[in-house]
């Protein structure tokens, strides 16, 4: 008896002082921003961000200028290690692409300089607009781009004034970490107030869910698929979703067949095709088909699966459910293959195969690299079929053709929020293409590539009878 009554006791004792301890951390905490921008709770990252908020709108843009600066050079300066490590947290991706992915995103985000604003004069005076900061923003990013979205986002979002509080993915939680403890250390380093951006050391469905409903975030982003664009679209604040897509690769018979193999083998094999945008299946005018197979093939990156292969490499990536194998997502070709009994050298990076219009992959957002390519009659039928495989995403499609007729003709029946002409896919998001970058491509919400005027609400500001020159 005495014993049970002393393991009691030492379980209540231990109890107070878990609690005890908690309560400590929370208000030691809530008193001072943490170090490196992690917190265990939503509420206090919420409350911290709210506050370096209003100190963020006391810096004048010149110092946020500084501080979108320092940001830039951390990346920079940090890449590699960046992007090793995400790849060995994850399991997706390769590492030359991850390379890319980051100086891309930290070079090509526009800072401060997007937020233009516009005057209206006439008879009654001067009207002026600016993009203002919304808040406190509530940021859910994807598994595929931790390093790339994070990068992206900060820039925009501090650029325009904001902090944010970022859930990242589970199974991306360590890079993120490590990401945000760099980007908040670059900020405070530049004078930026701490806290202008935090994450949630444990994210999970429940905190997403927190900060969906936290009465203190004023703005929504989510990077990732349909169910979590539908959970910040239907939360009643302003929200920005970037969602899904199944971008299909047109090739009519007037396209330079061997330009077009190049572009679609680098495309859809970047970073092992995770990247929302990459080509996931080709339609090609049977008149060519053969023609572009066989450049495809000759770039000596892209393996032809034969038929048997194709059938083996079929129920290995596409579940019993019709879902896409998640072992497969985001690997190298060489392990994938493996897996079906196929040895290939390290410079292959794609797979490929000729597959009827029904084959699963075509209709998937399969994110690997394993490509099928479907042959069609003719131009109409490549353009109605692309429209239909890409499902009404309105995300991305890219087309090889000389026909300017045909290129009109299937950006307008597509409609999609990137259309690549003649170019890999990633030409879209301005790796190898003009125009900035965009790691959250609002296609469901209309933003399109977002930058930091994304993340602003319009003010204007009025006066009467003033200051026409005119």
């Amino acid at each position: 008896m005495t014993n049970q009554s002393e393991m009691i006791t030492d379980l209540v004792q231990k109890v107070v002082e878990q609690l005890a301890a908690k309560e400590k951390s929370s208000i030691s905490q809530g008193d001072h921003p943490s170090a490196d921008g992690m917190y265990d709770s939503v509420d206090v990252a919420v409350a911290c961000a709210a506050t370096a908020q209003k100190q963020l709108l006391k810096l004048s843009l010149k110092q946020r200028e500084k501080i979108i600066a320092s940001i830039r050079k951390a990346c920079l300066e940090n890449n590699e290690e960046l992007a090793a490590f995400a790849i060995e947290d994850t399991g997706y991706g390769r590492y030359e692409d991850k390379v890319r992915e980051n100086i891309l995103c930290a070079e090509k985000t526009p800072g401060t300089e997007d937020l233009l604003p516009t005057a209206m004069t006439g008879d009654s005076g001067l009207a002026l607009v600016e993009p203002a900061p919304v808040g406190v923003i509530g940021a859910l990013t994807p598994i595929t781009n931790p390093t790339g979205t994070l990068i992206n986002n900060t820039i925009s979002m501090v650029a325009a004034g904001n902090t944010v509080v970022f859930n990242p993915h589970p199974s991306a939680k360590a890079t993120s970490a490590k990401m945000v403890a760099l980007l908040h250390k670059a900020i405070v380093d530049a004078g930026g107030p701490p806290a202008t951006i935090t994450a949630i050391a444990e994210p999970t469905l429940d905190r997403a869910k927190e900060i969906i409903n936290h009465p203190g975030i004023n703005m929504l982003v989510a990077t990732g698929g349909k169910p979590v664009v539908k959970a910040v679209l239907s939360s009643g604040k302003k929200a920005i979703g970037a969602g899904a897509g199944n971008p299909p690769a047109l090739v009519d018979e007037t396209a330079n067949i061997r330009q077009a193999a190049e572009c679609i083998v680098n495309g859809a094999s970047i970073n092992n095709n995770i990247f929302c945008i990459c080509e996931k299946e080709v339609i090609v005018v049977e008149e060519v088909a053969d023609s572009l197979i066989k450049f495809m093939v000759e770039t000596g990156k892209a393996y032809l699966l034969n038929e048997a292969e194709e059938k083996k490499m079929t129920a290995l990536v596409v579940t019993p459910d019709g879902k896409a194998n998640p072992a497969c997502i985001g690997k190298n070709v060489q392990k994938i293959l493996a897996e079906i009994g196929v040895t290939v050298g390290e410079e292959y990076r794609l797979a490929i195969f000729r597959a009827p219009k029904d084959h699963p992959l075509v209709w998937k957002e399969q994110m690997m690299p394993v490509i099928p390519i479907v042959s069609v009659k003719d131009i109409d039928e490549a353009i109605d079929f692309a429209v239909e495989v890409e499902q009404g995403n309105r995300h991305t499609a890219i087309m090889h053709s000389t026909n300017v007729e045909h290129l009109s003709r299937f950006a307008r029946a597509v409609q999609t929020t990137i259309f690549v002409k003649n170019g890999p896919c990633y030409a879209g998001i301005g790796l190898g293409g003009e125009g900035h970058t965009s790691f959250t491509i609002a296609g469901p919400t209309g933003e399109g590539l977002t930058s930091a005027r994304s993340f602003t609400r319009a003010r204007r500001c009025v006066l009467v009878e003033g200051f026409r020159i005119i």
